[in-house]
């Protein structure tokens, strides 16, 4: 069967989704690709920090240069997403995904290059900001909507969870790489980024021809991001489990904070920042692993709304900490926590779209994801600004805490969802979805 549903012809339903060769390049290049953006974003943040701290602002005016940071890498994606998710639709999704490798090489190189000859400023780490949000904005988009069409819709949930290894990975041992090389020459860390952009952009090569769904004909972007925010819109589990993520993770943002933490409150340096980074990385990690081998099956709604409460509740004690010990193990559980709603929210959202809007709804996804993060990072730095980091983080873990509450009232498809499977008349009314369940 020719379908543009169809994963590549190697593939099983019974196949564990590493046994596939398209797949397997695709985990490589998006670990690789992790790898390489966290080890730079965390000293660029740590950069950023000590430049306006030893330059003679205070702690409050310092983190809102780490604000102008997330500001400085959302307004890109923000404005291009129509675009992004559009491209992802209607041109090869590898090509996509190469290119913006391509550019975060180019920042790489550069940033190496002026940490080295020690003229690195502020102004031109806001400018690299701008890049590496516009790089993202058409990478998200792309590779999302890349992963579907390698594997078949039966292990998709298990390749949905090895992908967030790759990316959880990537966040572990990426601010590690980052901040032990920094102690050891500030520009390292930016030269093993380029080197492992090298590798990520290698692997995307080798990704084999995949097919796409058919596109619709002399369709502009504008008019393509409108249809995916209608889809958007209509699919109540979609949009409900879209907007909690976007809303919970914006108001308890702690990352954009850990320069201020590790420098300030917790006095650990450059390697305790790796640390802090590293935490809820590794409590991801662990519980994307265990989901690749034993994949959630029941419950899945209230789960994902557990979770997110969980989340909250660790960034107030997170917050509170002036304990090194304590900060870690709650950054553990925040990352254990929104590794688990991220696993439930991105398995409805891709089980519930079809092929042919995939790129649209996951460039949607991307921009509140990113709303939530870089967006996120200007809120929490900004709040930090006006009323200190501590009440910053603390206030932000009870927000979460609240938006969960109201959410389970406002979209109450979250607690009655039981499984992962779309309902009976998303099924009929989306073709794609029907043949996708005829392929063998």
């Amino acid at each position: 069967m020719n379908s543009a549903a169809e994963p590549s012809p190697d593939t099983s339903p019974r196949q564990h989704p590493l046994g596939i060769a398209n797949f397997r390049a695709y985990w490589v290049a998006r670990l690789t690709m992790t790898l390489a953006q966290y080890a730079m974003m965390l000293i660029i943040g740590w950069q950023t920090y000590n430049i306006a701290r030893d330059g003679g602002m205070g702690v409050a005016e310092a983190s809102g240069q780490l604000a102008l940071i997330g500001l400085l890498q959302f307004v890109p994606l923000f404005l291009l997403t129509p675009f992004s998710g559009w491209a992802a639709d209607h041109f090869d999704r590898r090509n996509l995904g190469r290119l913006t490798v391509m550019l975060q090489m180019i920042c790489a190189a550069l940033l190496a290059w002026l940490t080295w000859t020690e003229q690195v400023a502020l102004t031109w780490i806001f400018g690299i900001a701008i890049l590496l949000g516009i790089a993202r904005a058409f990478a998200g988009p792309a590779l999302s909507a890349l992963a579907p069409n390698l594997v078949p819709k039966s292990i998709l949930p298990n390749a949905i969870a090895l992908s967030s290894i790759s990316w959880q990975v990537g966040m572990i041992v990426g601010p590690a790489l980052g901040g032990y090389l920094y102690a050891l020459v500030p520009a390292l860390p930016y030269i093993a980024a380029f080197a492992l952009f090298v590798v990520s952009i290698t692997s995307l090569s080798f990704i084999g021809k995949v097919p796409q769904p058919p596109r619709p004909q002399n369709q502009r972007p504008i008019h393509a991001m409108v249809e995916g925010l209608r889809y958007v819109v209509k699919t109540k589990m979609v949009l409900g489990a879209i907007t909690l993520d976007l809303f919970a993770v914006f108001l308890a943002g702690a990352t954009a904070l850990f320069p201020v933490y590790a420098r300030d409150i917790l006095e650990v340096g450059e390697t305790g920042l790796a640390q802090l980074a590293m935490a809820p990385a590794v409590g991801a990690a662990l519980t994307a692993l265990y989901f690749s081998f034993k994949p959630l099956k029941t419950n899945v709604g209230p789960k994902m709304l557990w979770a997110v409460a969980i989340f909250g509740l660790a960034t107030i004690v997170f917050g509170f900490s002036t304990s090194m010990p304590l900060s870690l193990a709650m950054l553990f559980i925040v990352g254990a926590a929104d590794m688990f709603s991220v696993y439930i929210r991105q398995s409805l959202i891709q089980l519930h779209t079809p092929d042919d809007k995939r790129g649209r709804v996951s460039s949607v996804s991307l921009l509140t994801i990113s709303a939530s993060n870089e967006f996120g990072d200007f809120f929490s730095g900004s709040l930090a600004y006006a009323i200190g980091p501590v009440a910053a983080v603390v206030s932000g873990g009870a927000g979460a805490i609240a938006t969960v509450a109201l959410w389970s009232r406002v979209f109450p498809v979250l607690r009655t969802t039981r499984t992962f499977d779309p309902p009976d008349e998303l099924v009929e009314e989306t073709p794609e979805n029907k043949l996708q369940e005829q392929i063998p």
